[in-house]
């Protein structure tokens, strides 16, 4: 199966190696130092399915040098989704599924305004891995969890091409399930990752204070509801007790932890904050929903979002 991988960052790259370990044919769309190193060197992965250095078929980075791809797995960061996804029209053909995995519930309609609604599949990913240099891939905990499903009303048919794509992505070694509601499972995940990264970033800690104290719990718990709210004001069905769930999960996860676009935050780099907070609350308005613990949130993390971005001059983090 020829299957294209755009951005070929932690999520990307390790399922680029995985799967051209596996023997899939794997195109990858990458450019400067990670576009080098993978067309010399493949991808070098380390993880705890193996220790492993895998060539890839194609690495280019202009998506016509790669040509049409049976799947597309777009893995660049929500914020670059909509820059991209004009460029990978030479990657579809009649047959392709391409499929988003970043975080938040945007990118799929994103993707679709730039395609064409036929090709475009929605996806999400769980797993902990990041880049330790161009083309070089750490891995920690669980394999790869990943959720496939068909958008609105192909979601109640049989998806062969998605069967395939989860078929080829099983053998790497990926835990796969295709849903036949992959927009609740998305916004699921949103529950999770967007809340954590939003209040965490806004106390600057890690998630055991941001858990462990009680005010701060508080307003954690208080912006899943309003999250899980707006899902269900969209026609989401998120179940009542589905923020309790995420709370309690939460609450096993190891005290250091920080969420991404924390991690983007406080080094200074270009964030997901639009495509998670601010994307939340401009859909809270869309469906007359109010979400005050997100407005603030938001607008305690845009100047440092700005400043990440050039938008704003640089200034002295506390």
């Amino acid at each position: 199966m020829r299957i294209a991988i755009v951005g070929p960052g932690g999520v990307g790259g390790l399922l680029a190696g995985l799967l051209a370990r596996a023997g899939e044919d794997v195109a990858v769309l990458a450019r400067g130092k990670a576009l080098e190193t993978i067309r010399a060197n493949g991808i070098a992965v380390d993880s705890p399915l193996g220790a492993f250095g895998a060539p890839v078929a194609a690495c280019a980075a202009d998506a016509a040098a790669l040509g049409r791809a049976d799947a597309v797995l777009v893995a660049v960061k929500a914020w670059q989704v909509g820059e991209v996804a004009p460029a990978l029209a030479p990657l579809v053909g009649p047959d392709t599924v391409v499929v988003p995995l970043q975080n938040g519930v945007l990118a799929a309609a994103r993707l679709a305004g730039a395609l064409g609604e036929g090709p475009v599949a929605n996806g999400l990913v769980a797993v902990l891995a990041w880049l330790e240099g161009p083309g070089r891939v750490k891995h920690i905990g669980m394999a790869p969890r990943i959720t496939l499903g068909e958008r609105g009303a192909r979601g109640d048919a049989p998806s062969p091409r998605l069967d395939r794509l989860a078929g080829a992505l099983a053998r790497a070694g990926c835990e796969v399930t295709v849903s036949s509601d992959v927009e609740r499972a998305s916004w699921e995940k949103y529950l999770l990752i967007e809340p954590w990264g939003a209040v965490a970033s806004a106390a600057r800690a890690p998630i055991g204070p941001v858990r462990g104290v009680p005010e701060t719990r508080r307003l954690l718990a208080a912006a899943q509801e309003e999250l899980a709210a707006v899902a269900r004001a969209r026609g989401v069905a998120v179940p009542e007790d589905a923020p309790a769930r995420t709370l309690a999960f939460l609450d096993g996860v190891a005290a250091e932890a920080t969420a991404s676009m924390q991690r983007d935050l406080a080094a200074g780099r270009p964030s997901e904050l639009e495509e998670q907070t601010g994307a939340l609350v401009r859909l809270a308005r869309e469906a007359g929903v109010p979400v005050p613990v997100h407005e603030a949130l938001l607008a305690l993390l845009l100047p440092q979002e700005l400043a990440a971005r050039g938008r704003l001059p640089p200034f002295v983090r506390p």
